[in-house]
């Protein structure tokens, strides 16, 4: 596997390793705030996660939630990427079967983006806040970056992906997150989510080396 796609996966499950560890504790602690916020995202969406509730449901003081996430916008962004993890643990279980990378890059999408169809609020609230992130998030929003690449890197199943196909993977990231944004509003029924995931995919079978050789 080339430097990049190593990068992109020691990445994604070192994410928290630019700050000193978190102790047992503190990582339980760390749990509960991001299961109390995607209960409470779940039932209300967006407008539902407010800081003191949260704090509230995960029983640690407010001053102590904010240490660990400065805002509303940085705890969601967070959760979504604890939801994505979450995932992926449950696709490695069952593997998509596809015959090609595409389809199985496709299959893995589309199971993730049933996922999040099941709790609507919590996708709404999850994707309102990347929406809404600035710089000062920019941390947290590359953790969800790197994470749905690994996602796509294990669904395509090859150990060597070139420069091209790291590419097309950042193009599918880019359109899958795109189909979350104009399917929760309204603008896109699953059937065109489906379509235009199964097609930006094919971007994968069109930048493999061995198709062009």
């Amino acid at each position: 596997m080339p430097a990049q796609a190593k990068e992109a996966k020691v990445e994604a499950s070192t994410s928290r390793q630019a700050s000193p560890p978190l102790t047992e504790r503190q990582e339980a602690r760390r749990r509960r705030i991001l299961h109390a916020s995607a209960q409470l995202a779940s039932r209300g969406g967006f407008d539902a996660v407010q800081m003191r509730e949260v704090a509230e449901s995960s029983q640690v003081a407010l001053g102590t939630l904010y240490r660990y996430f400065p805002s509303k916008i940085h705890l969601l962004v967070a959760t979504m990427q604890d939801q994505l993890e979450h995932m992926h643990g449950t696709l490695r279980k069952k593997p998509p079967t596809g015959d090609t990378a595409a389809e199985r890059v496709a299959e893995t999408l589309m199971r993730a983006f049933r996922a999040l169809q099941r709790e609507p609020h919590l996708a709404d609230a999850m994707v309102r806040a990347l929406t809404f992130a600035d710089r000062s998030v920019s941390p947290e929003v590359d953790q969800v970056s790197r994470q749905t690449t690994v996602i796509i890197l294990d669904a395509m199943g090859l150990e060597n992906p070139g420069p091209e196909q790291l590419s097309a993977v950042r193009v599918i990231e880019h359109t899958w997150h795109s189909a979350l944004i104009t399917w929760l509003s309204g603008r896109a029924s699953i059937a065109q989510v489906k379509i235009d995931i199964e097609t930006v995919c094919r971007l994968i079978d069109l930048t493999d080396p061995a198709a062009q050789g």
